[in-house]
């Protein structure tokens, strides 16, 4: 325990992220990265009793022209009922932006160790914000146009699970549970012993939706039936889960589930992932089950928590049933003033994973 305490110390001296070890040359990872067995002896199935499984693939193509709404409307209600994920294709999110914004991501990842040192901090809450800084005004650029299409996107999401609930199209819009939106990116460097670590450690997401673009490195898995289930990478593709407060307020119609992401002997694994929920003006009011959703045959199954104590109390605000584990706060900013305020977030020293936390770009819209 003291000696993993020191490395977390040095490295928080030092400054220096995963990438800076692995560039040194490590052939051995640190103590503080490596995992218990426990958290690593399930294996990846695809495949099981002859049964495959995969994560759904929707094609949003005709949902604006609703020669194919309907379709796709039950397509989602049935991914977010049984697996809780889904990737999505022709989503309107152009191929160069995509590929843009997985490139930004890593040559900021890549300036030398003296450039990003500057902007280190261990604690999460007190990570700096850029609003203008000559070595990233490119990749900002290309972030925030990733970001107007998320937007877009979103409006159409919002439409499409409202009415996958039997709602009016406009109902969670209406309730502004995805207005805000936080950005986190990825940068999972090569790992020399990836079977005694993870990426990133099983957890479920306290958000209401996630929107994640991953590159083709791939590495994200799902636990489904009790399986890990990767994820394949799809050219193109961008990948939406059900977040906890989503399954909240579906009353366990809609599912939020564990996901993880196993470490590599090839990468950099690059991610972006936009966390979607309820702006500052309704995070302080009582969040429950829709209203319309609940019947004598289906009655409230959780609390009403206020999403912003949501995202800090242990699983006992929830009446019945635990959809929160102890995961790293994932904070939320609004910043109407700031479209793309970046702030950094370095790995907490009681949560090690084997990633560099980088740029979580946050805008209100």
């Amino acid at each position: 325990m003291e000696q993993t305490t020191a490395e977390v110390r040095v490295r928080d001296e030092t400054r220096v992220g995963v990438k800076a070890l692995v560039d040194s040359g490590l052939v051995k990872i640190p103590k503080i990265y490596i995992h218990p067995a426990e958290d690593l002896q399930k294996s990846s199935c695809n495949d099981t009793n002859g049964v495959r499984l995969e994560v759904p693939t929707i094609d949003l193509g005709g949902v604006l022209d609703g020669t194919r709404r309907k379709e796709i409307v039950k397509e989602i209600c049935e991914a977010s009922e049984r697996v809780g994920f889904f990737q999505l294709i022709n989503h309107g999110v152009p191929i160069n932006v995509i590929d843009a914004t997985i490139d930004g991501v890593r040559r900021f990842n890549e300036q030398p160790s003296e450039t990003k040192m500057k902007l280190y901090t261990p604690h999460p809450t007190l990570g700096v914000r850029y609003y203008s800084n000559e070595d990233f005004q490119e990749t900002k650029k290309e972030l925030e146009d990733y970001m107007t299409c998320i937007v877009k996107l979103r409006d159409i999401l919002c439409e499409l699970l409202s009415e996958a609930l039997g709602l009016s199209s406009d109902y969670l819009s209406r309730i502004e549970c995805m207005r805000n939106q936080a950005y986190l990116c990825h940068y999972y460097p090569a790992c020399p012993e990836p079977e005694l670590t993870l990426g990133m450690t099983s957890h479920s997401d306290v958000s209401f939706l996630t929107v994640l673009l991953q590159d083709h490195t791939g590495g994200l898995q799902v636990l489904h039936q009790n399986h890990w289930v990767d994820v394949l990478p799809k050219q193109g593709a961008l990948i939406a889960n059900i977040g906890d407060l989503m399954q909240l307020i579906t009353n366990d119609k809609f599912k939020s589930v564990e996901h993880r992401v196993v470490a590599k002997t090839v990468g950099p694994r690059i991610s972006v992932a936009c966390f979607l929920s309820n702006g500052s003006r309704t995070r302080s009011q009582p969040m429950g089950p829709i209203k319309e959703l609940l019947s004598p045959d289906n009655p409230p199954i959780y609390k009403e928590p206020n999403s912003f104590y949501f995202n800090r109390l242990k699983p006992s605000i929830l009446k019945t049933r635990s959809i929160i584990k102890d995961v790293d706060e994932i904070s939320v900013f609004d910043n109407a003033t700031a479209a793309a305020a970046i702030v950094l977030q370095q790995i907490t020293s009681n949560s090690c994973h084997y990633n560099n936390h980088l740029p979580r770009l946050t805008s209100t819209n």
